[in-house]
């Protein structure tokens, strides 16, 4: 009988069950060391936690503890330099690493996967990646946050047209209309956060799906990484990818928000709007027109929102169909989940540096207020307070509008004379509410417009 092959003829991690090597489309197709060597500072931080508890627990002496701590802190700064080298061979980062640990330290090196598997060890280097990229997020939206609210400050008596279907409808002022966007963000800071908290649960002692017959603490494992404590059941904790998942619907609603956002910035930098100008360093101009002055990071904003709706798709339906526990399909979940971080952070930081260096264009935007009878539903209110039905307060103020647009003429621009013909309940009082400034003051209460 002709003796096996030696485990260096397949994959360390693993040959001793195969016969012969890895084809080597098969070995390129089935690596994701070119994408998730992304994880390695985590992996590391990760094997450091794990060494430590099992030399608590008496798995690992203190001296072997010592050796592979100090092993994974060479191989950190190797990787910070830059002088790290990756091999597809070794299939993913945790390979890589390990197997450059045992190159460094020798047989002490193959000690560190002992109670452990790739499976809750790549779940765990997810989740403190995944937590330390959501603080980051956290702050740039906090950022973008607090610019919008200075603005709104410097823009709380400053008047633009109200919308509704796109058409003139109450006035308001740019400051209410900036909070607007600033409630969105509020929102979305409240799920991600509420996301971190799903997240910062340990998988680490799962092993590949049943748990490890090594007597480990994984509470201590837990302490050492700051996870606020081990997931409490083996089989999900390996195959659950639902805050992958959970962050990448944070981050669709946080586009879209944004994409609306940008939207109207498109619109009001527009020649037709004229309502705000963009700082020169967020735009571009054109390759034929020279007078173009093109709102770009808006629109790239608004276009990058499908890309990011694309990756919930995509992890959505990664994991539909997927029986417990841990499938080779996972390997499928770190490209969108960091192609989503990555434009997430981008347009974060984009938006926050752009919004206070935001102009606005006060005088087109009182202009604009004055046009499309904006004060309509205020005349309709006066008439209200003077006892008439609301119902016939509305026919009344129809017919107001449809006189002045046969003679071009604003509410605030009729006479009392004028207006008399429509109901004899209105007196010289109305001009209060007939102007903007009188409109916009008028709603003083939580959530009204009133500066």
């Amino acid at each position: 009988m002709s003796p096996s092959p030696t485990s260096n003829s397949t994959n360390q991690s693993w040959g001793g069950r195969f016969n012969e090597p890895t084809d080597a489309f098969v070995e390129r197709f089935t690596a994701s060391v070119d994408f998730d060597r992304r994880l390695a500072l985590h992996d590391i931080q990760g094997s450091v936690a794990h060494a430590t508890m099992l030399a608590r627990v008496g798995v690992l002496t203190d001296d072997e503890r010592d050796a592979i701590i100090a092993g994974l802190g060479k191989i950190r700064d190797e990787i910070e330099r830059g002088e790290f080298a990756w091999s597809v061979k070794l299939e993913d980062v945790h390979m890589n690493i390990e197997a450059r640990l045992t190159e460094e330290i020798g047989v002490t090196g193959k000690k560190l996967h002992t109670g452990r598997s790739r499976n809750d060890q790549v779940a765990t280097d997810i989740r403190l990646f995944l937590r330390d990229e959501i603080d980051l997020v956290a702050g740039e939206l906090a950022r973008l946050r607090e610019g919008l609210i200075e603005l709104a400050e410097r823009e709380a008596d400053t008047i633009m047209p109200g919308f509704t279907h796109l058409q003139t409808a109450q006035p308001v002022t740019f400051g209410h209309h900036l909070l607007a966007w600033q409630e969105m963000l509020a929102r979305d800071h409240e799920r991600l956060l509420d996301c971190r908290r799903r997240v910062n649960v340990l998988p680490l002692g799962a092993a590949a799906l049943a748990g490890t017959t090594y007597p480990i603490d994984r509470h201590v494992t837990a302490e050492l990484l700051g996870f606020a404590r081990p997931a409490e059941n083996s089989l999900d904790a390996v195959s659950d990818r639902d805050f992958a998942i959970e962050f990448t619907a944070f981050a669709s609603l946080l586009m879209m928000h944004l994409s609306r956002m940008s939207e109207e910035l498109v619109l009001w930098t527009s020649a037709q709007f004229d309502f705000i100008d963009l700082p020169d360093r967020f735009c571009t101009g054109s390759s034929i027109m020279p007078q173009k002055k093109n709102p770009d990071v808006p629109e790239l904003v608004r276009g990058k929102t499908g890309r990011v709706y694309g990756h919930l798709m995509g992890l959505l339906t990664l994991m539909k169909s997927q029986p417990l526990a841990y499938n080779k399909d996972n390997q499928e979940d770190k490209e969108p989940l960091f192609d989503t971080l990555d434009t997430v952070k981008d347009c974060l930081k984009a938006f926050a540096d752009m919004v206070p260096a935001i102009e606005a264009r006060k005088a087109n935007m009182l202009e604009a207020a004055r046009r499309g009878f904006s004060t309509a539903t205020d005349l309709a209110d006066y008439l209200v307070r003077r006892g008439v039905a609301f119902r016939d307060a509305h026919e009344i103020v129809g017919q107001s509008v449809a006189y002045g647009l046969r003679h071009e003429k604003d509410l605030s621009e009729m006479s009392l004379e004028e207006l008399h013909q429509f109901s004899d309940v209105i007196e010289a009082d109305v001009f209060e509410v007939l102007t903007l400034e009188g409109s916009v003051a008028a709603r003083n209460h939580i959530g009204g417009t009133a500066p």
